[in-house]
């Protein structure tokens, strides 16, 4: 994609070896990096869109779709960060598709979690009709990554969290022996406890859940 152009080079530039090599190590060698660590690559970002702006919201998918073909992982942490400021613009079908686009291709928790509460929670708040339909087929798709989206989508909702959708995801996910899994089923409970602490340790009381998520849960409860 032509637009991306100037920033490859940009990213080229300011390239660190050494910082790559960590960044790779640290997740476990499922993605390569320019090495360039977020304050820089935000900085670097920042000026880009101010020369080049926003890429056109008609052109969001295809955008996305660049990005993550990109092989280093800073070009799509640059997808999906540009992404969240064009969601009011984004036609429905196309947010859904980069939704699901970026949860299933190259998938990992640095950019699932991130699409999950930023992507995918703004997207079901601007078209809450969809959360039965979409979510039910996340569910029964099994792919880890998409079921845990649904666990965390409403990581930012607070009080307006639907609780027995999440209470239901996560006793549909009990059983579940990923980690990431049991991982996130722990984290949404723990965030929910801050708005509804009493309804969390009743879930968990009458829930047998597996350790991981158990502990995750009432981190901050005991």
């Amino acid at each position: 994609m032509e637009y991306l152009r100037p920033l490859i080079e940009l990213f080229s530039y300011h390239a660190n070896a050494d910082n790559a090599s960590a960044m790779q190590k640290y997740m476990r060698d499922h993605f390569v990096f320019y090495g360039i660590k977020a304050p820089r690559r935000k900085a670097t970002t920042k000026l880009f869109i101010k020369q080049f702006g926003l890429p056109p919201a008609e052109k969001g998918f295809e955008f996305i779709q660049a990005t993550w073909k990109h092989p280093q992982r800073e070009m799509q942490y640059f997808g999906m960060e540009t992404i969240e400021k064009l969601v009011k613009k984004l036609p429905q079908e196309a947010f859904q598709q980069i939704i699901e686009h970026t949860t299933t291709h190259k998938s990992w928790w640095d950019t699932v979690d991130f699409v999950a509460s930023h992507l995918a929670g703004k997207f079901f708040k601007a078209y809450p009709d969809q959360i039965a339909t979409v979510t039910t087929q996340w569910m029964a798709s099994d792919h880890m990554w998409l079921q845990r989206v649904c666990l965390l989508f409403q990581l930012n909702y607070k009080n307006q969290t639907d609780k027995d959708l999440l209470f239901g995801f996560a006793k549909s996910l009990n059983k579940s022996e990923e980690f990431f899994i049991q991982k996130a089923i722990g984290w949404a409970l723990r965030q929910y406890a801050k708005t509804a602490p009493d309804d969390v340790r009743q879930f968990v009381a009458e829930v047998p859940l597996a350790k991981l998520s158990k502990k995750e849960a009432l981190k901050h409860l005991q």
